[in-house]
């Protein structure tokens, strides 16, 4: 699977500070003053050191108004996305936001030091724009993964890329099974929990195939075995990617605690696929950044906002 770019969004942003920061004498960001915590997002620190970095962010992208309520709502905004994102699994890993910073300098014609030298003598730092980049990635993914998206045809999806100049990308497609032992709420007792993934941990040693599955279970209490099917690396869910990614065909997952008890994934099979399904589905994957602006990005938003604890200090 190719690598994600830097999104559009961060593209657009950026292209402007570039070209402004090249064109003329280098800004050189004032001494930063003791930092001091001015918002706390269930129980993440967000400080006046961060606060200015956006700040000098918001300038490099020529925004007016009040910036410093802009750069406060941002960042309490991308840290409540970025701990959804961690609890279910779903952060981009730090070496592709390198691969995108890095693709991101050559694009502009320099070197990642260089790129990191106007970062800082704008003020805004290569961590803080790695940190921008990190969100621009992983919300689009976290939302179509949670609400879908029907908005392109595959056929649509195979010509804009081609059009681009890109080449039909490949992926990897598997063939999956998930195996549940239930857990009532009215038994999740600590005892019950560790004597069901016990039984779990028993079936994943005894597990040679996915044919095998629905037999091994017939003398199993409660426990059930669902039939996933094909599904494109593109298409796993953020709670189990890692963890199917990082196991052979033939192989089952690790067992781990849902709501509805102890599960793994089992692998079928997994092969590297290039036909059009495949192919759009890495290319609306890595290049569509719409579904951060929807009306679905929103709703999931203000989920978040309603459950979190925010102190402005």
């Amino acid at each position: 699977m190719i690598s994600a770019p830097v999104s559009r969004v961060a593209r657009c942003l950026f292209a402007a500070m570039v070209t402004a920061s090249l064109a003329g004498p280098a800004v050189v960001a004032p001494a930063q003053a003791a930092s001091e915590i001015k918002i706390v997002v269930n129980k993440q620190a967000i400080t006046s050191v961060d606060l200015s970095r956006r700040v000098a962010f918001l300038r490099l992208q020529r925004q007016s108004g009040n910036l410093q309520e802009k750069a406060r709502k941002q960042l309490t905004e991308e840290a409540l996305k970025m701990q959804e994102a961690n609890r279910v699994g779903a952060a981009i890993p730090d070496a592709q936001v390198e691969a995108s910073f890095q693709r991101f300098a050559a694009n502009n014609k320099m070197s990642t030091a260089q790129l990191t030298q106007v970062l800082s003598q704008a003020g805004v730092t290569a961590e803080h724009f790695k940190n921008f980049i990190r969100v621009q990635m992983t919300w689009p993914r976290m939302v179509k993964a949670r609400y879908g998206s029907e908005s392109s045809s595959t056929q649509d999806l195979v010509s804009k890329m081609l059009e681009q100049g890109g080449s039909k990308p490949s992926t990897t497609e598997y063939i999956l099974q998930q195996v549940i032992f239930v857990v009532p709420q009215n038994k999740r007792s600590s005892s019950y929990l560790g004597a069901r993934q016990g039984e779990a941990e028993r079936m994943r040693g005894q597990f040679s195939n996915c044919s095998a599955t629905h037999d091994m279970v017939r003398s199993l209490k409660d426990v059930t075995v669902r039939d996933l099917g094909r599904v494109l690396q593109p298409q796993l869910p953020g709670d189990w990617k890692q963890a199917i990614e990082s196991t052979k065909s033939g192989g089952t997952t690790r067992t781990r605690q849902t709501d509805r008890g102890i599960e793994f994934i089992a692998i079928c099979s997994s092969k590297t696929v290039s036909d059009d399904v495949a192919a759009a589905m890495v290319f609306q994957a890595e290049n569509d950044d719409g579904a951060g602006d929807s009306a679905d990005a929103e709703k999931y938003l203000d989920e978040l906002r309603k459950r979190a604890v925010i102190s402005n200090r």
